[in-house]
């Protein structure tokens, strides 16, 4: 007997689930949001004289760099 192999196919990737399609991104977006306005809110609580602009810039970019560490693969 032979077979016949299709050499030509190509092998396409499985679909992802209708959770990982749906649900993580916002569940994600939901997450970074909160860490990002958490974070800058609390930077400026205690708004001592002498940190002036620094400290919420500060606070912001350190959560949008965590946000992307954490979440970006999503």
């Amino acid at each position: 007997k032979e077979v016949m192999v299709d050499v030509d196919s190509k092998h396409q990737p499985a679909k992802p689930h209708w959770y990982e399609h749906y649900v993580q991104p916002c569940v994600a977006e939901l997450l970074g949001s909160t860490l990002f306005i958490f974070i800058g809110c609390l930077s400026v609580v205690e708004d001592v004289g002498g940190t002036g602009r620094l400290q919420p810039a500060l606070a912001h970019g350190l959560a949008l760099g965590l946000t992307i560490a954490i979440l970006g693969n999503i």
